[in-house]
């Protein structure tokens, strides 16, 4: 759709009324029938544009769009920039950078997305941790954890790995012995493989645009991106 919500709002409320203005034509505004009759059309604009909302909100949140990247994404890099249209940073799609040194077709990125996203459901990660909107605020939000300077910055000096992606699935089977903040991440006893895929399904998350959350990103002198 190609307008936003204040046009959605104006529009229903002009068919309510203009709707409204006809079914109730020749009544009295204190007849009991004439409010009847504008909250049965009311109650019909309302459903309609729901459902063309719900519809519309499907359609742009659907993976392989522009806000919802195809799991082949993993197989780039990825960037965090300030929109000033739309007034917010948003990631963006660079050149190729295969994560863990792999191209991966489009099934098994997808295969392994899907292993990441049944690894962080196992362990409950979100009883601490926020992934789009959902959880807890006891431990950092992990919607942009991929793009956390932090990682080349703090851990893989504390690793000795010689990549991000190599400091994250190491900090993710030992999160015990490499402490990052006052809060300790218990050992969740995460395999080699299973981290693997939690880094690819963070990777892939942190390619999502949403809208600038979390709005601290961007703009916070702890994750400032060089």
């Amino acid at each position: 759709m190609g307008f936003g919500w204040l046009e959605v709002v104006i529009a229903s409320l002009m068919i309510t009324l203009v709707g409204g203005a006809i079914l109730t034509r020749g009544r009295s505004w204190l007849d009991p029938v004439f409010w009847k009759r504008y909250a049965i059309i009311g109650s019909l604009v309302m459903f309609v544009f729901l459902w063309l909302l719900t519809f519309d909100t499907l359609r742009q949140t659907a993976v392989g769009t522009d806000r919802v990247p195809d799991p082949t994404v993993i197989n780039k890099k990825i960037g965090y920039e300030f929109d000033s249209e739309k007034g917010y940073f948003k990631p963006v799609i660079l050149g190729d950078e295969p994560i863990f040194g792999k191209v991966f077709s489009r099934e098994e990125a997808e295969e392994l997305l899907v292993k990441g996203k049944l690894v962080i459901q196992s362990r409950n990660c979100m009883n601490c941790h926020t992934l789009l909107g959902n959880g807890a605020y006891y431990a950092p939000d992990l919607t942009k954890a991929w793009l956390d300077p932090k990682w080349e910055k703090v851990v893989m000096p504390m690793t000795g790995t010689s990549s991000k992606e190599e400091a994250m699935v190491k900090f993710l089977m030992y999160p015990d012995q490499f402490a990052t903040w006052i809060r300790r991440m218990p050992n969740l006893h995460i395999s080699e493989e299973e981290a693997i895929a939690v880094v690819a399904y963070l990777k892939w998350m942190a390619s999502i645009n949403t809208n600038g959350f979390p709005d601290h990103f961007g703009n916070s002198k702890l994750v400032q991106l060089d």
